[in-house]
C-alpha cells in the first residue's frame, strides 16, 4: 500500500494579509496577477449589483427548507442566509445536515420543501442543465478532494481553464503553476491525487475551485484529518480568498476555534434545525443550553 506523502507545509505559513500572488514564481506572476484581478473586479461587480437601496440582497439562502431520508428528518424548516462577500459557518454535531445542506446548494440533492436561493436565483425547481450555469459561479471543495484520480494535479487544475476555451495551453500551464504555488503545493504538477496527503489533496482542489473564477466557494470540513499546521495553512488560505478575492463562502466545520478565525456569521444546527443564526460574539452570549454544551465541548477537545 503507498503511503501518503507528507504535506510540505511552509516554514513561514502566510499570514491573512500575505497578497495571494505573494509566492509565486516571477515568471508566472504577471499572467496569475492578471487572472486574479479580474476575479477579484468580477466577485466586487457582483457584489455591487446585489444591492436594493440601503440594503444588500442575500447572494445564498435557505427559507424554511426541509429534507428527509425515509424516516429521517435531517432539516426541519432550516432559515438562513448568507450575504456576498460574507463567510458563513454552519456548526454542529455529526450528521445534523450539515454537508447536506452544501450538496443542496450544489444542486445534488433536491430540498422536499421550502426555497433555496443561490447567485440571487430560487434554484429549487431548476434542471440538471440549469444548475450548471449556477455552478459555474458556485463551486464546492469536498472533503476528500473530489479531484479526479486518473489525471495528474496539475491536469485536474487544468480542467476548468481548458472548459473555458479562451486561454491557450502556455497560459493554462502557467496558471495551474501559479495557483498551485499560492495554496502551499508548488511543484506538485506532475503527481497523481494518490501520491498527496489529506490536506495537500484539499490545497489542490481549492486551487481547482479558483481556476474556474467563482463568486463562491463552499468547504466541507476543510479541517478534518489534517495535522494544525496544514489547518492554519487552510484557514488563513481561506480569509485571504475572502478579502483579496471579495468571494462569497460558506464553511461546513466542527471546529469552533476554525469558526472563530473565518466566521462573520454561524448557523448551528441541532435535531434538523436551525437553533442560532447569528454572529460569534451573539452565540458565545447566549444561555440556550444546547450551545453553551457545545460551546463548553468544543473548549474541552480542543484546548490551547
Amino acid at each position: 500500500m503507498m503511503r501518503e506523502r507528507e504535506p510540505d507545509v511552509p516554514e513561514q505559513i502566510p499570514g491573512e494579509d500575505s497578497p495571494l500572488t505573494a509566492d509565486v514564481s516571477p515568471e508566472v506572476a504577471d499572467v496569475v496577477e492578471e487572472f486574479m484581478t479580474e476575479a477579484a473586479e468580477q466577485n466586487e461587480a457582483a457584489k455591487e449589483s446585489a444591492v436594493v437601496p440601503g440594503k444588500p440582497l442575500p447572494y445564498i439562502s435557505f427559507e424554511k427548507v426541509s429534507k428527509s431520508f425515509g424516516d429521517a428528518h435531517v432539516l426541519q424548516q432550516v432559515s438562513f442566509c448568507v450575504l456576498p462577500g460574507e463567510t458563513l459557518c454552519i456548526l454542529g454535531r455529526s450528521g445534523v445536515g450539515k454537508s447536506v445542506s452544501l450538496q443542496i446548494l450544489m444542486g445534488f440533492l433536491k430540498a422536499d420543501s421550502g426555497k433555496v436561493r443561490v447567485a440571487g436565483e430560487d434554484i429549487c425547481g431548476f434542471t440538471e442543465r440549469e444548475m450548471q450555469g449556477i455552478r459555474r459561479k458556485v463551486t464546492m471543495v469536498f472533503q476528500n478532494g473530489a479531484l479526479f484520480d486518473s489525471i495528474t494535479v496539475g491536469e485536474n487544475v487544468a480542467f476548468p481553464l481548458r472548459e473555458r476555451g479562451d486561454l491557450g495551453e502556455e497560459q493554462i500551464s502557467q496558471v495551474v503553476k501559479g495557483l498551485l504555488e499560492m495554496v502551499g503545493v508548488a511543484g506538485m504538477e506532475d503527481l497523481l491525487p494518490s501520491d498527496l496527503s489529506t490536506g495537500m489533496k484539499r490545497s489542490v482542489a481549492i486551487a481547482r475551485a479558483l481556476a474556474s473564477q467563482p463568486e463562491a466557494i463552499l468547504y466541507d470540513e476543510p479541517t478534518t484529518m489534517v495535522d494544525p499546521l496544514m489547518g492554519q495553512l487552510l484557514g488563513n488560505l481561506i480569509e485571504r480568498l475572502k478579502r483579496q478575492l471579495h468571494l462569497t463562502s460558506i464553511v461546513v466545520t466542527h471546529d469552533m476555534r476554525f469558526a472563530k478565525k473565518l466566521a462573520d456569521r454561524v448557523v448551528f444546527l441541532h435535531e434538523g434545525k436551525a437553533q442560532f443564526f447569528g454572529t460569534i460574539e451573539e452565540m458565545e452570549r447566549t444561555n440556550d443550553p444546547v450551545l453553551r454544551e457545545f460551546l463548553a465541548l468544543d473548549e474541552l477537545v480542543l484546548p490551547v
